[in-house]
């Protein structure tokens, strides 16, 4: 079982949108009993009295429009943000960051990365000019159609390095 664990801000635009569109393309292709997916946040902006908030409704029309939420494992309705913690590093096999600054505060959650599972999403996407780059953040651009390329770019990627390299 390969867990992915996809880290943004505040778990409510990049990283879930990350999370659903992998789901839905493992569904896909029959691979859902290979993966364990998620996501979260690196602040608790979006944490309220220890509930998150849902994703923000805007991402959410995003990866409708792309016909994600429709199956069970797709549903993303009762998604809520939350907070990435010091034991998720231990627990997950790639923490997978949409921005340099994401790795950074992972790792202030975390810890060092010994292990080398926390990466940029992007880095595993197929144009090598893409690899060290951010996945656009919808929540100041306004351009979450973007984001969902980005996204795809990335997810895309790291599937065909997982195959590639014999994890699945």
């Amino acid at each position: 079982m390969i867990k992915v664990l996809f880290i943004c801000h505040g778990n409510i635009c990049r990283s879930p949108m990350s999370e659903y569109l992998l789901k839905d393309l493992v569904e896909k292709q029959n691979l859902t009993s290979h993966f364990e997916i998620a996501s979260a946040a690196t602040s608790s902006e979006e944490i309220w009295n220890g509930t998150g908030n849902p994703i923000y409704p805007p991402a959410q029309a995003e990866l409708r429009k792309h016909g994600i939420g429709k199956t069970a494992y797709t549903n993303f309705s009762k998604k809520r943000a939350r907070q990435v913690t010091k034991e998720d590093y231990g627990y997950y096999d790639y923490l997978l960051c949409a921005d340099a600054n994401n790795i950074k505060n992972t790792i202030r959650i975390t810890g060092p990365d010994v292990d080398g599972k926390i990466k940029l999403l992007l880095d595993f996407a197929a144009d090598p000019k893409r690899k060290g780059k951010s996945i656009s953040d919808p929540w100041y651009s306004g351009r979450f159609d973007e984001t969902y390329q980005d996204v795809v770019s990335g997810c895309e990627g790291l599937l065909a390095y997982l195959k590639e390299t014999g994890q699945i």
